[in-house]
């Protein structure tokens, strides 16, 4: 209701409008009790039908209205007359925040006065359980004297219904016509994500909405800022806020107070405007730095470089004890040039990574190593960050799950991935922002460019997303000719004009991979080096073209010449690092190098061939089922369960084995060239199916083989698409399988079979299950026959869906927060799966009326099966009370603790000694 000049409303005289918005107007009037002038909000109309919501507010006001600082504006109370409802305020007179800043930035003095009047105002209120919600450069006002006032403190919440949280539909409302009484819950170019996202919000969204203010101020520019408001959300949502615009000699600890209130995941976000307090009176009692900072720092400068290093080598001993004599004054000094090799020890109570991918990763200046590691107390990876010229490693919060880290060419970030996301993390400190969806990633290299480019799925080609976030596009294409069915562990050249990866054939054992080169320019690529993996570049010192090409072969770190400009190889490879931890099931290495010719590796095995078979209960017991590891691969147990089926690689094949247990004894059941992996048995355990690449094939068909050993492997499928089997149906008639379509990711399809064991078996003609534009995989048959398990990522995440056989029907999720590898239980009663974690789920079913009803998952065991990408690591016993899994030795208790890395200085110069570049 809009008020005249002259009106009355009880007491106070209405003088002008002062302004309106989602939240009411607000008009200037004359208080004629107290004879002094007021500011008077009128609240919407809406609220007189409301009476829940208006006692709310009344509630609310009555609390704000105690606030009583000098920084926040005072709420006098209510008043009512003839229907029309008010809130009487102190007026402010002067100009608003907003207002200055858009004549220009603040200096530094000012701009550290203001915030830390409103840092006060937000601190008082929070301390009393009241949150701004609306916190902008607009509801701060300047008075005359310069002091701050901050307005509407809390009105966004007195005003706002009690919505549920996590509605989407309660989302704060951005115009005067939409729902929820056109109140603006917030403004958009200051909202918090979680604000943004219709979440329920605490005193973090304040201090998200205090860091934008700031940067602000400092910048002279909005941080946000788009034609409309819901595009401005969506900033706010995806972007990551750049502070590029500030001015360079702002104060390192200034800016790293911005990032820490302007993390998007509140959880690591400056948990207390408290905080912020305190270093902007530090800051501005010292700008240069406080006494003790100034004193670090000049001690840091007048300290050589070599002895900002040297604790890394105080891990070992004797290597130790080698320098000083080195160093000692009576020896002559060494020379530059000459390679130096340490052993040293993380800095961190904790255990490297051991699963797929790489551990380490070194900043571009080689000062800073990050990596992926188990704390000793137990739990999940977490990421570390370790100066090098420091003792101790910094563990980065809110990065549970982490593997395969890499620096932004600056040093100043992290990216990495975590629950089938890729994310970046700032070295300075913050929460972990989420740029883009990875399913089942193999690497990523962030380019000079600004462009992050991945392996986000194990079977498909290279993707590219900018490093702010956002969709990834595809970049490289499976050579179908060749029968490519993976491109992973990406490498950007200096420039950014070409990547680097390993191609290859098959899932696993990468000895016979191929490492590519393809000119992101022209598209084109060319095979590097056939029986290679993991493969970097190493520039040459001067900055010129002509540096080293690296790659891993077994455990040996092989080098050879490389031209980066012509991209060729331009000499022979020659072994350069030997005893460098390496996984050749997924094809990635524990290496990193630095612009300067630092190289830091994990010494180690081959990780793929310390795979060890157990028998897991669901208490928790562990038990070995065969003292030898190996590079065991897909285990499944035969329907008697005495018996364990796997595929093992020996040198550059696989082929599929059978343990039985009673015996101890591994016997081999597939001999012919290739490579033979996805064992499956038959509903009477006298055959294996399985996948094989035999016959000169360049894509792996179906074949099956009698389980013994004995007789000619019979192919079941001719196809050009490459194919694995999952599930047999009960009766033997028809075999579940996956297939990759290019026009369709992985399809689950259909092979009946006709005929009988007697008088001979003959495939039919395979038909579609499931294959729509979502990747659909592991499918497996239910005891009966009635239903098909399997997983898709037709959500955004691989989860876990049930389907009647052979159709048509309903479908229903049955995993809650991902999940893979459907097993089910003979009894008929569970359903068994895996999630990212590697815990093993199960949950209750019943069927009605033909309906399938899914109980709530819980855990089976304690003890998690770590996942290795695509390859199964678990199956259930007969008997529903063991499962067999698969895990690598380092996750064993009984496994050392690998704690340490090994550095090589001047690594470039032994490359050009051992594999000299041809001028």
């Amino acid at each position: 209701m809009s008020l005249t000049v002259g009106a009355k409303l009880g007491a106070y005289e209405i003088l002008g409008a002062l302004g309106a918005g989602g939240m009411g107007e607000v008009y200037r009037a004359r208080d004629t009790r107290l004879g002094r002038d007021v500011a008077v909000k009128i609240l919407p109309q809406q609220f007189a039908q409301d009476l829940q919501r208006l006692a709310r507010f009344e509630r609310e006001a009555q609390l704000l209205a105690a606030l009583n600082h000098p920084h926040i504006a005072h709420i006098y109370g209510l008043e009512e007359t003839s229907g029309t409802r008010a809130l009487v305020m102190e007026l402010v007179e002067g100009p608003t925040l907003a207002d200055q800043i858009a004549h220009g930035p603040y200096l530094l003095e000012e701009a550290l006065r203001i915030a830390r009047q409103v840092a006060e105002g937000l601190e008082y209120a929070h301390d009393r359980g009241i949150i701004h919600r609306d916190l902008k450069p607009a509801n701060v006002k300047l008075t005359t004297d310069g002091n701050v006032k901050i307005l509407d403190f809390g009105l966004a919440k007195a005003l706002e219904g009690e919505p549920a949280a996590t509605d989407i539909s309660h989302s704060p409302t951005l115009t005067a016509a939409a729902t929820q009484a056109g109140i603006v819950l917030g403004t958009a170019a200051y909202m918090s994500p979680e604000q943004a996202k219709g979440k329920a919000t605490d005193r973090r969204a304040d201090i998200w909405s205090f860091g934008v203010l700031l940067y602000e101020m400092l910048a002279g520019k909005k941080l946000y800022e788009a034609d409309t408001a819901q595009e401005t959300l969506a900033a706010v949502l995806i972007k990551e806020p750049s502070l590029d615009s500030l001015p360079p000699t702002l104060p390192p600890r200034l800016r790293g107070l911005l990032r820490r209130c302007l993390t998007k995941d509140s959880r690591a976000r400056l948990q207390a405007i408290g905080e912020a307090r305190i270093i902007l009176e530090e800051i501005a009692a010292h700008p240069e730095g406080t006494p003790e900072e100034t004193e670090a720092a000049r001690a840091a400068a007048a300290v050589p470089a070599w002895q900002r290093l040297l604790p890394w080598g105080i891990a070992a001993a004797a290597i130790v004890l080698a320098g000083i004599a080195a160093w000692a004054p009576w020896r002559p000094a060494p020379q530059p040039a000459a390679p130096m090799r340490l052993s040293v020890e993380l800095g961190a109570d904790a255990s490297l990574y051991s699963g797929p991918g790489s551990a380490v990763a070194l900043s571009p200046d080689g000062m800073t190593l990050a990596f992926t590691a188990q704390p000793g107390k137990g739990g999940p990876t977490q990421l570390f960050l370790r100066r090098l010229d420091r003792a101790q490693a910094t563990p980065i919060a809110g990065t549970d799950d982490v593997r395969d880290p890499f620096f932004s060419p600056d040093g100043q970030w992290v990216a990495f991935f975590a629950n089938n996301k890729l994310k970046k993390v700032s070295v300075t400190g913050g929460g972990a922002v989420t740029l883009c969806d990875a399913p089942s990633s193999r690497g990523g290299d962030w380019g000079e460019d600004g462009n992050i480019v991945l392996a986000a799925t194990n079977r498909a080609g290279l993707s590219r997303v900018p490093a702010a976030g956002g969709t990834p596009t595809e970049l490289t294409k499976l050579d179908q000719g060749a029968g490519e069915n993976t491109h992973r562990w990406p490498h950007v050249l200096p420039g950014a004009k070409a990547v680097i990866f390993t191609a290859h054939t098959i899932g696993n054992n990468f000895q016979d991979a191929n490492v590519i080169v393809q000119s992101l320019e022209t598209g084109q690529r060319r095979v590097l080096q056939h029986g290679g993996m993991y493969a970097r570049y190493l520039p040459a010192p001067s900055g010129g073209h002509e540096g080293h090409l690296l790659y891993m072969h077994d455990n040996t770190l092989f080098a050879a010449p490389f031209d980066a400009e012509r991209l060729e190889v331009t000499g022979t490879p020659v072994p350069a690092v030997e005893g460098v931890a390496v996984d050749t099931g997924t094809g990635s290495a524990e290496f990193a190098l630095t612009r300067g010719g630092m190289l830091l590796f994990v010494p180690g095995a081959n990780t793929a061939s310390r795979v060890f078979m157990l028998s897991i209960d669901k208490e928790g017991k562990t038990e070995p089922l065969r003292k030898l590891p190996g590079e065991f691969e897909n285990i499944r147990v035969s329907p008697d369960g005495r018996r364990l089926a796997v595929n093992q690689s020996a040198g550059r094949t696989s082929d599929i084995w059978v343990y039985e247990m009673q015996r101890d004894t591994m016997s081999r059941v597939t001999f012919a060239a290739g490579s033979s992996w996805e064992p499956v048995w038959s509903p009477d355990g006298q055959r294996i199916a399985f996948s094989s690449d035999r016959d000169a094939r360049t894509t792996a068909n179906i074949y099956w083989q009698r389980a013994d050993g004995t007789g000619e492997a019979q192919r079941l499928t001719e196809s050009n698409l490459s194919q694995r089997p999952d599930s047999w149906h009960s009766s033997g008639k028809f075999l579940a399988f996956t297939e990759r379509n290019p026009q369709t990711k992985l399809d689950i399809m259909i092979l009946p079979m006709e005929g009988n064991e007697k008088e001979g078996w003959k495939p039919g003609k395979p038909y579609p299950f499931v294959n729509s534009l979502s990747t659909e995989w592991s499918a497996a048959f239910s005891p009966d026959g009635r239903w098909i398990a399997y997983a898709s990522d037709e959500t955004g995440q691989s989860e876990v869906y049930v389907r009647p056989f052979p159709g048509p029907g309903g479908k229903w999720q049955v995993s809650t927060d991902w999940g893979a590898f459907p097993v089910w239980s003979r009894n008929g009663k569970e359903l068994l799966y895996q999630v990212q974690d590697g815990k093993v789920m199960v949950l209750g079913y019943m069927v009605s009326a033909g309906v399938f009803r899914p109980e709530k998952p819980q855990p089976w065991s304690p003890v998690p099966v770590p996942l290795r990408g695509p390859v199964r690591v678990y199956d259930l016993s007969p008997d529903g009370k063991h499962i067999a899994a698969l895990k690598i030795a380092a996750s064993e208790a009984t496994a050392p603790k690998q704690d340490k890395v090994s550095l090589f200085f001047n690594f470039d110069g032994e490359l050009r000694r051992i594999a000299p570049v041809k001028k």
